[in-house]
């Protein structure tokens, strides 16, 4: 409970500090605009009533995951909290998630060069392969940290980064495994006039973060040798970053110590990670190049877990994020644990206008080229013959840098073409190339190659009213073979949307998932109500992965910005 104590003087202290800002302030008679306090919030409550028998079985005749956010900013002092009410959850948050409370608070102290936290925030260093704690309320992810934080600029340039704290685990925190991290970042534009004049950014950093947990002595190897694990888990992070004109280049390398955890079998080969990313831009072109090589790098607070809870890190996937509905059926969930070489490539040209190709609107497109392969390993056990797999209690594996392993995870070629045909109607349409390993990214189902065609218009017949459609088709012999998928949305601005679309399996189910909805927006207000039955799947962004049962029912969502 020490950590509770240590937040509470602190959230005193920058209270009496704030109080004694405002105390000088009446004492003066001064005011201005700095000293003013302004206040902030949102509303966020997803409704559900179900209709028929839920995929898990349950029978609560009304369903919720509702949030409400408020904050305080003045010139010295923020706070802010939220509650969160999920009695009775959406499905796919049954078992963990249900519960209320309040388990967001923070107060913030600014000063000149330094500001405080106490209380629970949110924090990455560099890419954020060895620290990201974030939310993300569609995935059920909130790895917030429960302690304190401070951000220094003692130098222009400098800025420096001191956190210690403990993760959020649902309703919870992970209070047996503390987190402390540092991170530091120059830049070096700052310093030297002359990379200013040329205009050119040039930035270092550098990042350390620990975990401890206490080896409780639960690990067996087998019936009689038990694990001796470490107490001290130590990661730490390297990166430069060049920018010049429209020209990137970012580089990062991070290493993390040994860290036996139920997501690696309980090995003790150290994680890496290095990635290159290269972008170029300039009018009507930009071109995105980039690579990644993972190993064993799944990072979490306490090591016993799995599915979604308690990472510290996070990898990019280096996969195009789709937004269709068919593009996003087979999303990459990004292979901590494993490990993975991954590359990226996406090239973007407009054609301009009043040419062959570019017309009287110009044309836009695009193509996006994404492959992750499994790393090469050569599996042994402790007394160093090969393996078929990484052996508890072992160094698990080695693995040379540049060679590749006999699997591939995912692959898609996507090429977009973007064009406004008349003044009124904007057309956008898509082929989608996909390999798919089920196998490796759900645990069974074999590889799945499709092909996937979308094509979206939009007619606007008023500056007040615009429809959009969307056509899409995925075709495959695998898995539910093919699925056809149909879009109307009506704009009536400013108040009102309609929508209606529909999901069908044409090869296997035949089943068709309707959706029907209407939006209002008022102000700062939004209400959307209809009905829906949804497919189950996964619900995927950036990398991570949470599966999400079928469902159908009337459905509403209100949100509130202040």
């Amino acid at each position: 409970m020490s950590l509770y104590r240590n937040i509470l003087l602190l959230s005193m202290l920058l209270a009496a500090t704030a109080s004694a800002s405002a105390q000088e302030t009446t004492n003066t008679g001064h005011t201005d605009d700095r000293d003013h306090v302004t206040f902030s919030g949102s509303v966020q409550s997803d409704m559900l009533v179900p209709q028929g028998t839920q995929e898990d079985g349950s029978n609560e005749d009304f369903r919720t995951n509702t949030y409400v956010d408020l904050n305080m900013q003045s010139q010295y002092l923020d706070a802010g909290l939220r509650y969160e009410y999920l009695e009775h959850p959406l499905p796919g948050f049954e078992k963990d998630f249900k519960g209320n409370g309040l388990p967001f608070f923070y107060l913030k102290g600014k000063f000149k060069n330094v500001e405080v936290t106490g209380g629970t925030f949110y924090e990455q260093f560099g890419s954020g392969f060895i620290l990201r704690s974030y939310e993300e309320r569609s995935l059920g992810i909130d790895n917030s940290i429960l302690g304190g934080r401070i951000v220094m600029t003692p130098l222009k340039g400098v800025q420096l980064k001191a956190l210690a704290g403990v993760h959020r685990r649902y309703w919870t925190w992970n209070w047996s495994s503390p987190l402390v991290g540092t991170d530091l970042t120059l830049s070096l534009d700052q310093w030297f006039h002359k990379l200013q004049r040329t205009g050119t950014y040039l930035s270092l950093g550098g990042s350390w973060v620990n975990k401890r947990e206490a080896d409780d002595g639960s690990v067996y190897r087998d019936a009689t040798h038990r694990l001796r694990l470490p107490e001290n888990v130590n990661s730490w992070d390297a990166r430069v970053n060049l920018a010049k004109g429209g020209f990137n280049v970012l580089a990062e390398y991070a290493q993390k110590t040994q860290d036996p955890s139920f997501d690696n079998n309980y090995i003790y080969r150290k994680g890496y990670t290095a990635m290159l990313s290269t972008s170029y831009s300039q009018k009507g072109m930009s071109i995105l190049l980039q690579a990644k090589r993972t190993d064993n790098m799944s990072s979490r607070s306490k090591r016993g877990l799995s599915g979604t809870s308690s990472y510290i890190n996070h990898m990019p996937p280096f996969s195009y994020e789709h937004t269709y509905t068919l593009a996003a059926l087979y999303p990459y969930a990004t292979q901590l644990a494993l490990g993975e070489w991954a590359y990226q490539g996406q090239l973007a040209y407009t054609f301009r206008k009043h040419t062959a190709l570019g017309g009287r609107y110009g044309t836009l497109v695009q193509v996006n080229f994404s492959h992750i392969h499994s790393l090469n390993k050569n599996y042994r056990d402790i007394d160093g013959t090969p393996a078929n797999g990484p052996m508890k209690g072992s160094d698990g594996y080695g693995s040379a840098f540049w060679k590749w392993g006999d699997q591939t995870y995912y692959q898609d070629l996507n090429i977009q073409l973007d064009k406004r045909v008349t003044r009124d109607f904007h057309l956008h349409l898509m082929y989608m190339n996909q390999f798919y390993n089920k196998s490796v990214i759900e645990g069974e189902g074999g590889m799945i190659h499709s092909n996937i065609y979308v094509a979206e218009g939009k007619y606007q017949f008023s500056p007040k009213t615009t429809l959009r459609g969307e056509l899409q088709y995925l075709t495959t012999s695998s898995d539910d073979r093919d699925w056809a998928f149909a879009l109307l949305e009506l704009s009536l601005v400013p108040h009102w949307m309609f929508t209606v679309s529909d999901e069908y399996n044409v090869g296997r189910t035949e089943k068709h998932y309707w959706n029907l909805l209407a939006t209002y927006n008022i102000g700062s207000h939004r209400i959307q109500a209809g009905y829906v039955r949804t497919r189950a799947g996964y619900n995927c962004s950036g990398g991570v992965c949470r599966y999400v049962p079928s469902y159908q029912g009337f459905t509403v969502s209100y949100n509130y910005n202040f």
